[in-house]
């Protein structure tokens, strides 16, 4: 999954119309119901494109008229939002035993947020019970979207590890797959030629949505930081998605703290050895999902348990000390802890911070703030569904089915 610049401005070359429309889409969703007038002062646009373009985008009902506006002079002008009746996306996200389908209309509304129990057993080339389960719960989620009358853009899965291009799962240790095409699996068990199926990285669609939901809009250069499976990152540069020449990014968790050998930064500061250190008798192996695990660690937290707080921090030590090493790469101006981090950032931060700074070459850490996603466990189903808007907002307008 490649994203775009979040803010396009108006350009002078072949395509000026499709920027232009985007241009007007992005001030319509980072400003809210907004005038005629007040989007052709605001974006430089003059008033006759910007009634061409608004005329478009209400035919194609992603605009709607939704009142006048009061707080001006002479004539009041017509309000105009962005209509979320007509299309929809969904955003899928896998873990080893859990699947999480999000569907959100283009006006940013959640429309459903189902989660199912899931056998994570490794899948294999030919089509297994993990990937049929994955498709049976994407076809039920857009055969409810379409009860609801849109049109589904297209279904984006989130899966942790190494996701190649063309959608197929190189690596995922967490699920246990290796070069498993599950974009192609999916399409064909699914039998929807129209409908657009993409797969892409856990935590790089995190990141795209903590840029658009995260209150974070400012900040175009982000990371987040997943510690749902292993240690990964979503890297976002000048508000757009770090892809490398094969989509392998972020894999920050197989960073080595110390020479040749030493435990890596998953080993030392990945959820699941925090749980072991601050749970003693905790066994992994009966226990799939870490979400109960990690509320008891926080549970202990407050109530001062000293095994809790010395493992939490012990935890953000380590953490910290990867996060430098990303810091003194991309220099992000904003770190954010994701799923299971979130949840023990109080205790993770203080330590993590401390770490970061001492540890960055730059002054003050290079100005990298650190703070806590507040989105949950199921960030990257909700990226998921907001790549295909991404799209729509850049210009590239539905085609009429």
């Amino acid at each position: 999954m490649k994203t775009t610049r979040a803010d396009p401005q108006p350009a002078d070359f072949t395509d000026v119309r499709a920027t232009n429309l985007a241009v007007v889409l992005r001030h319509l969703r980072a400003n809210g119901p907004s005038s005629r007038a007040a989007i052709a002062a605001s974006t430089g646009l003059n008033k006759a494109t910007v009634s061409s373009l608004t005329g478009d985008l209400i035919r194609q009902r992603l605009l709607r008229e939704s009142g006048l506006t009061s707080n001006r002079i002479g004539r009041p002008g017509t309000t105009l939002a962005l209509d979320g009746s007509a299309y929809a996306a969904i955003g899928l996200q896998v873990s080893a035993d859990r699947l999480t389908a999000l569907a959100v209309d283009f006006a940013g509304d959640q429309l459903l947020l189902w989660h199912r129990a899931f056998d994570g057993e490794p899948a294999t080339t030919g089509a297994g019970r993990a990937v049929s389960a994955i498709a049976a719960l994407a076809q039920r989620a857009a055969t409810r979207v379409r009860q609801q009358g849109r049109q589904v853009l297209g279904l984006t899965v989130a899966v942790p590890g190494l996701v190649a291009d063309g959608g197929t799962v190189r690596l995922s240790p967490p699920l246990g797959w290796s070069d498993v095409d599950l974009r192609g699996l999916l399409s064909g068990s699914l039998r929807q030629p129209g409908l657009d199926v993409a797969v892409a990285n856990h935590a790089g669609l995190a990141a795209v949505a903590e840029l658009r939901y995260g209150g974070h809009q400012v900040e175009l250069d982000l990371t987040y930081v997943s510690g749902a499976a292993g240690v990964e990152a979503g890297i976002m540069v000048d508000g757009r998605l770090l892809h490398g020449s094969r989509g392998f990014t972020g894999q920050i968790g197989r960073f080595a703290l110390g020479t040749a050998g030493s435990p890596t930064l998953q080993d030392l500061a990945g959820v699941e050895p925090l749980v072991r250190r601050a749970l003693p008798g905790f066994d992994p192996e009966s226990l799939t999902d870490l979400a109960p695990a990690v509320e008891q660690v926080a549970v202990l937290a407050r109530s001062g348990d000293p095994g809790a707080l010395a493992a939490l921090g012990d935890t953000g030590r380590h953490l910290g000390q990867g996060l430098a090493l990303l810091a003194n790469l991309v220099n992000p101006e904003l770190i954010v802890l994701g799923d299971h981090y979130a949840a023990l950032a109080e205790w993770l931060i203080p330590a993590a911070e401390a770490e970061l700074t001492r540890n960055t070459l730059a002054p003050d850490a290079g100005g990298v703030r650190l703070t806590a996603s507040s989105l949950g466990l199921h960030a990257a189903a909700l990226g998921g569904a907001v790549s295909h808007l991404d799209r729509v907002d850049t210009g590239s307008l539905p085609a009429k089915r």
